[in-house]
């Protein structure tokens, strides 16, 4: 009987010392599948954050210093294509989209105020125009847009702040919407929020009108006052 009873403690102990290596066994597959889980969020997560940065760096964004109130009446003979800055007409652009092209002299001005200007190729296939447009419309801040044709790009889309520009090959390009977030009404616009409409923008296009000359025996116009409510970048 004691054999017997011996035996049988010797039996419960070893199924105990059984299910316990099994315990440990399942415990130790758990936790190694939730680490290997883990790592592969941080790794996918990881990879997002990289790939979005790398796909929204604006490190290709040319700069340039420009004066800014440099009002005139003459055409301008300006360095960059489109220009980013420099003496403007007296003039702005209205704050819009436009088939046409227009005069730089006007678009710089609006530029001036804080404004973004994509400028694409007359021959951009219709879907990438529409697309910029539904850009320029989905900014937030629709009054500081311009959209316009240039001839000549040296890229098919250029998009243009004060002093800033980027040039582009689609519109779907996500530094296109990283470079209108960050430059307009930027800490480099010479008069941020100052309007880029009203009575005394421009509307027409560049085969519509002239450049305007100068009014016989009146003061070059200033810019707008600032509007207090327009918020910052």
């Amino acid at each position: 009987m004691k054999e017997k009873a011996q035996a049988r403690r010797e039996h419960l102990q070893k199924m105990r010392a059984e299910q316990k290596r099994k315990e440990r066994r399942m415990a130790f597959l758990m936790w190694g599948a939730g680490g290997l889980v883990i790592v592969l969020l941080v790794g996918v997560v990881g990879f997002y954050l990289v790939k979005q940065s790398r796909e929204t760096s604006l490190d290709a964004v040319s700069n340039y210093s420009y004066e800014a109130g440099q009002h005139v009446w003459s055409k301008v003979s300006y360095k960059e294509a489109p220009p980013v800055g420099g003496e403007h007409n007296n003039y702005w652009q209205q704050c819009a989209v436009y088939d046409k092209p227009i005069h730089s002299e006007h678009a710089v001005h609006s530029l001036e105020h804080g404004a973004i200007w994509i400028t694409y190729r007359p021959d951009l296939p219709k879907a990438q125009v529409d697309a910029l447009k539904k850009v320029a419309g989905s900014t937030g801040q629709q009054d500081y847009m311009l959209v316009s044709p240039f001839p000549g790009l040296s890229s098919p889309i250029v998009v243009s702040s004060w002093g800033h520009q980027l040039k582009l090959d689609n519109p779907e390009d996500p530094k296109l919407t990283a470079f209108i977030k960050k430059y307009q009404n930027g800490k480099d616009t010479p008069e941020p929020g100052a309007t880029c409409g009203g009575n005394d923008a421009i509307v027409t296009t560049a085969d519509q009108a002239p450049l305007p000359p100068e009014p016989t025996g009146q003061q070059p116009m200033e810019s707008a006052t600032p509007a207090p409510s327009q918020s910052q970048q």
